[in-house]
């Protein structure tokens, strides 16, 4: 099999020579983003051999790991491994995340932090964010994850061939994964090692969590338009004639209307109606445009 290792690359001159010479040992082919860097990284990767994709400015992680699956579908490869520049992730670990797909046993394998000890050498506020991502996640997919926010992934030839990532932000992660889940690929976790020196991430935990959240709501109500809409609109409904019940209660003792109990139900459901239209519109958009591709 031809394994690719991807890796965005944003400012790592520090860190990406031994990173391609070690990974040459494994891959066949190795890619780098360089996300508008402005120090050597390019340059680095360059004259190590690796093959370079060049941002003219830093669009975000999803926009490195996008153009990194477009430029492994053009190389044919069979097994992309995204893999972070910045030092955290060992090398010997590849062997493991690769394993389930070369076995035939799963078509994107995610390196989970939490299902090892390697959980405790991450700062307490990074383990409570991404577990909270995570279960969000869980919520909108059919398997049930531990580290819905590794960068440490493998995705298998099928997996590269009909998924095509949007995302520009930190949300890929998770638009990956919901996408994958609605097409039924197999998706499991082996536990990996971690090396933190310090806390060496460069994302800011509060925009990292909103850009995965709004990328959830949105990759969701795509996805599963009926449910995601259904739901809220039968709450409203249901809202909608408990207050339009007591509003009738309320006239036939008093002999007028009350006006917050009726402005309250008729809002309930026509926010209610709304939602439907909304959920039963978008999921006949999307039916459509799914039988054109």
């Amino acid at each position: 099999m031809k394994i690719i290792v991807g890796i965005p690359a944003f400012n790592e001159e520090k860190n990406i020579a031994v990173l391609i010479i070690q990974l040459k040992k494994i891959a066949d082919k190795i890619i780098v983003c360089n996300d508008g860097s402005t120090d050597l990284t390019s340059k680095i990767a360059e004259e190590l051999g690796a093959t370079m994709i060049n941002h003219e400015k830093n669009l975000g992680y999803g926009a490195a790991i996008r153009s990194i699956f477009l430029k492994s579908k053009d190389l044919g490869g069979d097994i992309l491994v995204t893999f972070d520049a910045d030092g955290q992730h060992r090398i010997e670990d590849i062997n493991r995340v690769i394993n389930p797909i070369i076995n035939g046993e799963s078509d994107l394998v995610i390196g989970s932090r939490f299902l090892d000890e390697s959980a405790k050498e991450v700062p307490r506020y990074r383990k409570a964010g991404i577990k909270l991502i995570t279960k969000i996640t869980n919520v909108t997919i059919k398997k049930q994850l531990t580290d819905s926010q590794s960068g440490f992934r493998a995705y298998s030839k099928k997996v590269l061939n009909e998924l095509n990532p949007s995302e520009l932000g930190m949300g890929i992660s998770t638009e990956i994964l919901i996408k994958a889940s609605a097409k039924n690929f197999r998706i499991s976790e082996v536990p990996i090692k971690i090396v933190y020196d310090g806390d060496t991430s460069t994302h800011n935990p509060i925009s990292h969590g909103s850009s995965v959240l709004l990328s959830t709501i949105k990759f969701t109500s795509i996805e599963h338009p009926l449910k995601f809409y259904g739901i809220p609109s039968m709450i409203f409904f249901v809202i909608g004639l408990l207050f339009t019940s007591l509003s009738i209660e309320y006239y036939a003792d008093i002999g007028r209307l009350n006006t917050n109990l009726t402005l309250i139900g008729a809002g309930s459901i026509l926010i209610a109606v709304v939602l439907l239209l909304t959920g039963i519109l978008l999921y006949s958009l999307v039916s459509v445009v799914r039988e054109k591709n």
